[in-house]
């Protein structure tokens, strides 16, 4: 199972707007959903996850929890939790947090840097990769269980 999905995005304004897009593709059948954000400093992941909020009504700052680990969100339809792993020092810290409670099969899930948590967070739906391209960014989505798949064929059919 490795459905795989590509887009570019040029600028703040323009991954915002793919965030949006992927919001809409998680919204589109209700359930929840483990999504790992990967990608070196500075590529937009959180950027990203701002337009994930939007999507969901959030209007207002949207910042990487880098000190708190997890930002939980509830929108009126929606859990989501925001996690930054990337202080974390030891995967272990994951259980004192209680992590098994946030991935309930409800709530949606977005992890960056989810290489620090391995061996304590489970599978990723999706797995999503920034890299630089030009002068922009090149975003490479792949689904690893059915549930990602169908999140993945849902942003196929999101109109920009």
């Amino acid at each position: 199972m490795s459905l795989k999905y590509q887009l570019q995005a040029h600028g703040e304004d323009a991954m915002v707007t793919l965030g949006r897009q992927f919001g809409q593709a998680l919204s589109a059948d209700p359930q929840g959903a483990a999504v790992f954000l990967q990608g070196d400093l500075g590529m937009g992941k959180t950027t990203f996850t701002r337009g994930v909020m939007r999507h969901f009504g959030h209007q207002g700052a949207t910042k990487s929890p880098t000190y708190t680990l997890v930002e939980p969100y509830q929108f009126e339809q929606q859990k989501i939790h925001h996690f930054d792993l990337y202080r974390l020092g030891h995967p272990e810290e994951l259980e004192y947090l209680g992590i098994r409670d946030y991935f309930d099969g409800q709530a949606i899930n977005l992890i960056e840097w989810p290489d620090k948590g391995l061996g304590y967070l489970p599978h990723a739906d999706v797995v999503l990769t920034i890299h630089p391209q030009d002068r922009g960014r090149q975003l490479n989505f792949v689904a690893q269980t059915s549930v990602g798949e169908a999140i993945l064929n849902n942003l196929r059919q999101v109109k920009p």
